[in-house]
């Protein structure tokens, strides 16, 4: 074991596993919040274990996950807006994945981006990471949006075919 796969064992054991359970188990808003936070963090094992076992193709799965990771949250809170709405995710806890979303992608793309050098393998990095941190933003102001479209004298008012 190098320090590249030791750093995705214990991302995979503190930030993948504890994400997976909170996305397997408890309320709709927590699942939803669970699902992004750990599609980001196995996005980011995925990267490290390329590294650690040098085989650059390897962050291709990583690219992938950064594109559906996001939006698969997407997908959940528009089919679970009703549920989202009964029982929204805590704004804090909300705020609190995506900052820490954004800590875990710098923490571990820049240090791959420096060890690659500059030139492609770099890009790729920075574009995954990019893809990262975007997709938590965007997930995040989707799920807030769909937690909050059951409030309001919107949501109270009846229509026609009611």
């Amino acid at each position: 074991m190098n320090a590249w796969t030791t750093a995705a064992t214990a991302l995979l054991l503190c930030g993948v596993a504890p994400a997976g359970w909170g996305t397997a188990t408890g309320p709709v808003g927590r699942r939803v919040i669970a699902q992004n936070a750990t599609t980001t963090a196995l996005a980011l094992v995925v990267l490290l274990l390329a590294q650690g076992f040098a085989r650059p193709a390897y962050q291709d799965p990583a690219l992938v996950l950064a594109v559906l990771g996001p939006a698969g949250t997407l997908l959940y809170a528009r089919l679970l807006a009703e549920r989202l709405a009964a029982g929204p995710p805590p704004s804090h806890a909300l705020r609190a994945v995506t900052g820490l979303n954004y800590v875990a992608v710098v923490a571990v793309v820049v240090p791959l981006a420096v060890t690659a050098g500059p030139g492609r393998a770099m890009v790729k990095l920075l574009v995954i990471g990019g893809l990262l941190a975007l997709g938590s933003a965007v997930a995040g102001r989707a799920v807030a949006a769909a937690g909050e479209a059951g409030h309001g004298p919107a949501a109270h008012r009846t229509t026609a075919h009611e």
